[in-house]
């Protein structure tokens, strides 16, 4: 087992120099001011079906110009996000967002628009030879890219449900980040030797299991030597969505603090385009034309039994996305911070605990309309 750094200093200022070194992109300069009767505010968001209809000025929020940047990936716009080297208004790593603020974090403040969430029973991988079932994992070494993604998050608390509890556990991670730089000390992890991944440590039987936020390559072909911890995932997955009501929420949106203290309308004038734009979205995808999958209106009709009509991709204060958020809170709590447990109130502007859920449909699905729209039979 890797000794830990003894000075936590050694620890943050490693920490900033490895951050600093993975992001690529230039500072987007703020562009927040009144011209032509509108606020203009910069956007920066991974590149979503449900964001389209802003990206493409199909919608605009009331009494906001925005205008859009393009950043290699939403890694690449956490990062700047952390750096404080971002846009305006930011999709943020969920995670990562509470460990800022819990430090005093000021400048950004963040509203319910969740445009990242995603089941995470399937991302937990292990070493065939090594680990059959959950237990195996205790007091082993599991592997991830850093230890501050939201989603390590989630499934670090879900191995923690399992019976492997997280400080049992030896963290092997590629690079580190500001978040590790301040966990206690009951948190074990080492970084991978230079010229190793935690990837490569798995398949040698170097390290016993990884957790990671995509499909990596190896499970992806079906390298033998790899396999899901949990190889029916998608019925835990489902029989957790039964008992939580939880499709967990992975990202957050953020604005600047003195914009909302200036003109706190801003708050609801974006939820409710983020809103309008998802509406779309789902009418466009309506359409089984739009998706190069042979069965994909009959997943699309699956899904929607499923969530029992309800929209899985919420914004806004609902009590589910409340009790959703907050058990993300809880896992950063226990995993990484010290302190009091920081509350929703505290992390997102209370102007938007005011907006009413559900949110407007401004957009209603008419199923004969939208599926036939300019198509032939």
């Amino acid at each position: 087992m890797a000794k830990k750094p003894k000075k936590k200093v050694a620890r943050k200022s490693s920490a900033k120099r490895n951050v600093a070194k993975r992001t690529a992109p230039k500072p987007v300069a703020s562009t927040s001011k009144r011209a032509a009767g509108k606020l203009k505010l910069s956007m920066l968001t991974g590149s979503y079906e449900i964001v389209r209809a802003l990206k493409e000025g199909e919608v605009q929020p009331k009494g906001i110009e925005l205008s859009f940047a393009r950043f290699p990936g939403t890694g690449a716009i956490h990062d700047a996000v952390a750096l404080r080297k971002a846009a305006d208004v930011n999709e943020f790593n969920g995670g990562h967002y509470v460990v800022q603020k819990a430090n005093g974090r000021d400048d950004i403040t963040a509203i319910p628009v969740f445009l990242h969430r995603r089941f995470r029973h399937g991302f937990i991988y292990v070493n065939s030879a090594k680990v059959r079932e959950p237990k195996d994992l205790i007091g082993k070494r599991i592997g991830s890219t850093s230890i501050g993604a939201a989603a390590n998050y989630w499934m670090r608390g879900y191995l923690e449900d399992a019976g492997v509890p997280h400080r049992s556990v030896t963290w092997v991670i590629d690079h580190a980040d500001d978040q590790i730089a301040q966990a206690p000390p009951s948190l074990k992890y080492e970084v991978t030797p230079k010229g190793k991944k935690a990837y490569d440590m798995l398949l040698t039987g170097e390290i016993e299991g990884v957790i990671s936020p995509s499909i990596t390559r190896m499970i992806g072909e079906g390298d033998p030597r790899v396999r899901r911890l949990w190889p029916d995932y998608e019925k835990l997955e489902a029989d957790y969505f039964r008992r939580t009501g939880f499709f967990p929420i992975m990202h957050v949106t953020t604005v600047p603090t003195k914009i909302v203290r200036k003109y706190p309308w801003v708050v609801e004038s974006l939820v409710n385009a983020f809103e309008e734009a998802k509406q779309l979205a789902y009418r466009r995808l309506l359409n089984p034309r739009i998706v190069p999958l042979a069965w994909y209106r009959t997943y699309w009709e699956q899904e929607h039994r499923f969530f029992g009509g309800r929209d899985p991709w919420e914004f806004g204060w609902s009590d589910l996305n409340k009790r959703n958020y907050d058990t993300l809170i809880g896992y950063v709590h226990d995993q990484i911070l010290s302190g009091p447990r920081p509350r929703l109130e505290d992390l997102f502007a209370k102007e938007s605990f005011d907006i009413p859920t559900p949110l407007p449909v401004t957009h209603p699905i008419n199923y004969e309309e939208e599926s036939g729209r300019g198509n032939a039979a």
